[in-house]
């Protein structure tokens, strides 16, 4: 095999001392996972707003993002209920490029992977006990998930991995909601049968042992958009899509439905300002149908210090992955939801 040893074996435990949570922040932890838990179950009514980088690239630039979306979030809890995306692996479509910290703690350091994953611990733990939120990660090396399992509070399955049985089979045994994109094609039937393998036991081989699961209940549908085979993309946030994948939750009768749509991708064609019109459209689709404001009661949305994206690390806080809204236009956007929430509340 061509396989080449060049790190040391991970100690599981040795690892998850770093970074790791004392009583009281537990104790906060718990309360905002149990009204996750309650967004995702409708018991309670707040809109879930999934935000921040494209990708942790850099640990005190996140910070400084997680620190103003702290204080944005006390400004806004009565409608709102903001995650912070701390996303620490990238997917690359040909396999080049950067793949987040877990493979390089500095973007311009040579890769290595247990420093990485230190890396990642260490960022998840501070973003928690420095501001009190919550993080979401995406969950594209299945491996790696004991590693961060008791600090991320929201699980992503991303546009690549959904077809993959392993991602759907350990996202049943995981205890936190599931987020599971549609496939890079767009195809959402491939969405909706990741949803219903992850909501169902199944038992399979993990970490070297058979094990068997009971079933994710809160795992749920992400509209990202789609591209074709001629590069063209085709957008799922349109009326016509959400009443569509309303119609598959109700056909195939899962659990807890709920949808988010993810406003950047190929839903906006990585063009960052076209989120805030995507927002815009759905918050109207949202007063006109009540099924879409049933179903429809959140959003993915890609945002950091600066707006767009750059090459090289060179600008603090803009993002060396796909291109985000800076933090002016993010503060602008969630205040705008707001308001706007806080209108329909009082006209009910």
């Amino acid at each position: 095999m061509s396989f080449q040893h060049i790190g040391q074996k991970l100690n599981i435990e040795e690892i998850k001392q770093l970074g790791k949570l004392d009583d009281e922040q537990i104790s906060v932890k718990a309360g905002r996972d149990k009204e996750l838990f309650d967004i995702i179950t409708g018991r309670d009514k707040r809109l879930l707003l999934i935000i921040g980088p494209c990708s942790s690239d850099n640990e005190t630039a996140v910070l400084e993002y997680a620190h103003r979306l702290s204080k944005l979030q006390a400004e806004v809890a009565d409608e709102i209920f903001m995650m912070m995306r701390v996303y620490t692996a990238k997917p690359r479509t040909n396999g080049d490029g950067y793949k987040g910290i877990i493979h390089q703690s500095n973007p311009n350091s040579e890769q290595n992977l247990i420093n990485g994953i230190k890396a990642v611990r260490e960022l998840h733990y501070r973003v928690i006990a420095e501001t009190g939120l919550t993080t979401a990660d995406e969950m594209l090396y299945v491996e790696n998930l004991n590693l961060v399992d008791d600090l991320v509070s929201y699980i992503a399955v991303g546009a690549r991995s959904v077809e993959n049985q392993v991602h759907r089979f350990v996202s049943s045994g995981i205890d936190t909601p599931v987020g599971m994109k549609n496939p890079t094609s767009g195809n959402l039937n491939v969405m909706f049968n990741a949803i219903h393998a992850a909501q169902k036991p199944q038992t399979f081989l993990y970490d070297h042992e058979e094990v068997h699961t009971t079933g994710n209940p809160l795992a749920h549908a992400i509209l990202r958009g789609g591209i074709d085979e001629y590069g063209v993309n085709h957008p799922n946030y349109y009326m016509d899509n959400l009443l569509s994948a309303i119609e598959s939750y109700e056909k195939l009768k899962l659990e807890n439905p709920f949808i988010i749509v993810d406003t950047n991708h190929d839903n906006s064609g990585k063009q960052y300002m076209e989120q805030i019109r995507i927002v815009d459209q759905i918050l109207m689709n949202r007063k006109w149908n009540s099924k879409v404001r049933q179903y429809v009661r959140g959003f993915m949305i890609e945002s950091y210090l600066e707006d767009g994206r750059q090459d090289e690390p060179i600008i603090f806080g803009k993002s060396i992955t796909d291109p985000c809204l800076g933090w002016d236009k993010t503060e602008a956007l969630v205040q705008e939801i707001h308001k706007r929430l806080k209108s329909e509340s009082q006209a009910d």
